[in-house]
């Protein structure tokens, strides 16, 4: 069903607009933009709300421009405004950074000062993005920053989308109520499949007591009370370690690549498929999760010819009960067991239009 605003002389104008302003393949989008703006101007919405919408797609348009600049891959450190300097979490933060780098990624922060400091000083200015929140007592992006390399955001929930969208893994610090709520959406995110999966870490110095005490309460109320299932808990690693932060991030893209659904299947795409006997083993301990047949090696889908997509990655596919993400993760981990790590990070685009248009 065509998406217009059921006036063809109007719709007419709006597609000419479109054509005159660019020549790019994606003008049916742009139109049904501009059409979505004039269907709220003409059901006479509010100028609030006007306001709130317009704003949230400029922040979105400027943040895609700043990222879509910059092809590393990028992992976002997430942590406490208020941990000084000398703090032992400010220090690993800056070693764990400087590990990534060195690996090849860029560092993605909330601009501010504490953890995200730490991060952007750890990672340098030529590998470093801010994602910054204006609040009324902090304004400003860290001095580590480059102005072009950040964007400011009026909304934490624009923000909080440009995290997620531009980053290959997320790695977070002690924080307070904002922290958690970015980490605990994370892994609400890919638990519910509404993301592909990514490396989560929960890391903290040796000895401060902060996720220790979080992860005691997902297993001893949230998994007791069958609230969560135990492979949840193989959604994110954590430790006090950020040579094993850095490991584990690299392990993850060490032989998976991506997914994507074609039909009822789920495609696994990979560096290296698994020979015939891994992929018996596969099939016994993973038998759980596919709904009806079996793990099966397989060629590129026409839908994925027709796209380019990931073509030089070998696949498997299988019909995924798209509920149990947890043991999905725990079969990507034991693919990647089977590749060894790449000296580089092979990395998929942050977002297709196989993942927008989901229907869930």
């Amino acid at each position: 069903m065509a998406y217009d605003l059921g006036n063809p002389e109007l719709d007419e104008r709006v597609r000419k607009l479109v054509a005159d302003a660019s020549d790019n393949e994606n003008q049916d989008l742009v139109a049904e933009l501009i059409t979505t703006a004039l269907k709220m101007h003409r059901d006479g919405a509010g100028r609030g709300d006007l306001k709130l919408i317009n704003t949230a797609v400029k922040e979105m348009r400027y943040s895609n421009l700043v990222f879509s600049r910059h092809h590393e891959p990028k992992v976002t450190i997430y942590g406490s405004a208020r941990t000084p300097e000398d703090d032992p979490n400010y220090e690993l933060t800056v070693e764990f950074a400087r590990l990534m780098v060195e690996h090849g990624w860029g560092v993605v922060t909330g601009a501010g000062p504490g953890i995200m400091e730490a991060g952007t000083k750890g990672a340098g200015k030529e590998h470093s993005y801010g994602v910054n929140i204006r609040l009324p007592f902090e304004t400003e992006p860290n001095h580590y920053l480059l102005p072009e390399r950040t964007v400011n955001f009026k909304y934490f929930f624009t923000r909080k989308l440009g995290f997620v969208k531009e980053s290959n893994a997320f790695v977070i610090l002690p924080g307070g109520w904002g922290t958690l709520d970015e980490a605990f959406e994370l892994i609400t995110l890919f638990q519910t499949g509404k993301s592909d999966l990514h490396p989560i870490v929960l890391l903290e110095a040796e000895g401060t007591g902060y996720w220790d005490h979080v992860v005691d309460f997902m297993k001893d109320v949230q998994l007791a009370s069958r609230m969560i299932s135990e492979p949840d808990m193989s959604l994110f690693l954590y430790t006090t370690s950020a040579e094993e932060a850095a490991y584990h991030i690299r392990h993850f893209y060490s032989n998976y690549h991506s997914q994507r659904y074609a039909g009822e299947k789920l495609i696994l795409r990979l560096r290296q498929a698994p020979t015939d006997e891994e992929l018996e083993r596969l099939n016994e301990d993973f038998a759980d999760i596919v709904v009806s047949g079996r793990i099966e090696k397989v060629a590129p889908t026409p839908a994925e010819v027709h796209d380019d997509d990931a073509l030089d990655c070998d696949r498997i596919a299988f019909v995924f009960d798209q509920h149990q993400f947890g043991r999905l993760r725990q079969l990507v981990d034991r693919l990647n067991d089977l590749a060894s790590l790449p000296e580089t990070t092979q990395i998929p685009e942050p977002m297709t239009e196989e993942q927008a248009e989901r229907p869930w």
